[in-house]
């Protein structure tokens, strides 16, 4: 293609994309999560930073893919994402994707900026609702251990591993590792409702058999095959 043909593309888009109402703005984005997500699985598969993660997800209630976690300050860092959560249903399959934010705010010598690809696994039923509930901080819940595992964690088994959640995370930037204690997990509502084309809420979506979208099932079916 010539450059003034990539040029005309570029501009069309870009029109295309100024002219489409917040609704369908927000349903572009989301379906270019969803298949985001399908790329870091891809990633699990292959990437060494993700370890034992597929062997692990053969025991998951529920997992949570966050494609692009973002830290970075001076001294102050943020870092936050949206993901999506699906949970396994009866017979084994995967539901319909729910979506959700991950923020947090830390402080300490931090200087750069990092993106990292998070999938979070819960391995009980207790971590399972847990994701379901409007608002979950990780490490304020009691009783429920979350284990964060990078390259370095290569000999956590999955026979061994006493935790409720398991974080993988392969990174890349000035940050050697990736707390997240202290991070909220909260729905995106807007997503959810405008992705399924209703008010709905991750339970239903989780849960039940009454949305769909079918842009989800080619992340739904690579889960299927690692798990």
């Amino acid at each position: 293609m010539t450059l003034k043909k990539l040029m005309m593309t570029g501009v069309c888009a870009g029109f295309l994309m100024a002219t489409l109402p917040p609704a369908a703005l927000a349903s572009t984005d989301a379906q270019n999560l969803v298949d985001q997500a399908r790329v870091t699985l891809d990633d699990v598969k292959k990437d060494k930073e993700f370890g034992n993660a597929p062997e692990l997800l053969h025991r998951a209630k529920a997992v949570m893919i966050v494609p692009a976690l973002f830290k970075g300050g001076f001294f102050v860092g943020g870092e936050g994402g949206t993901g999506v959560v699906m949970t396994r249903e009866a017979g084994g399959h995967w539901s319909y994707p729910a979506f959700y934010t991950l923020v947090s705010a830390s402080f300490g010598l931090q200087i750069g900026a990092e993106q990292s690809e998070l999938v979070l696994i819960a391995l009980t039923d207790r971590a399972r609702h847990a994701f379901l509930q409007d608002e979950f901080k990780i490490g304020a819940e009691a009783g429920l251990a979350v284990v964060t595992l990078g390259a370095s964690a290569e000999a956590a088994s999955s026979s061994n591993l006493k935790a409720d959640i398991v974080v993988w995370t392969s990174s890349s930037g000035a940050y050697a590792g990736l707390t997240l204690n202290g991070s909220v997990i909260k729905p995106r509502q807007t997503y959810n409702e405008q992705y399924y084309g209703r008010a709905v809420g991750p339970s239903e979506i989780e849960t039940g058999s009454t949305v769909r979208n079918h842009g989800a099932d080619r992340l739904r079916h690579a889960l299927g095959a690692i798990s």
